[in-house]
């Protein structure tokens, strides 16, 4: 299992990395604290407050699934 954070600047970005892990066939949890939600339903990812960064669990240790998520990942750095 592979956790790390990721962080969205506007809606395309959310909308383009739901398609984008839709395709892997890999399970992926989003969320911080008690709310956490399938991570492949745009959906649920809009429920939760993107203001802030997300925790996001994969079930695999492929780390070719961390590279097609690269574009995501929150660095701890103002964008």
């Amino acid at each position: 299992m592979q956790q790390v954070f990721v962080k969205f600047n506007n809606a395309e970005q959310v909308r383009s990395f739901v398609n984008m892990i839709s395709t892997l066939d890999v399970n992926f949890d989003l969320g911080s604290g008690r709310r956490i939600v399938d991570a492949k339903s745009l959906l649920g990812v809009f429920a939760l407050d993107l203001t802030q960064p997300q925790k996001l669990s994969c079930n695999s240790d492929d780390e070719s699934v961390l590279e097609k998520i690269t574009p995501y990942l929150y660095t701890g750095r103002s964008a």
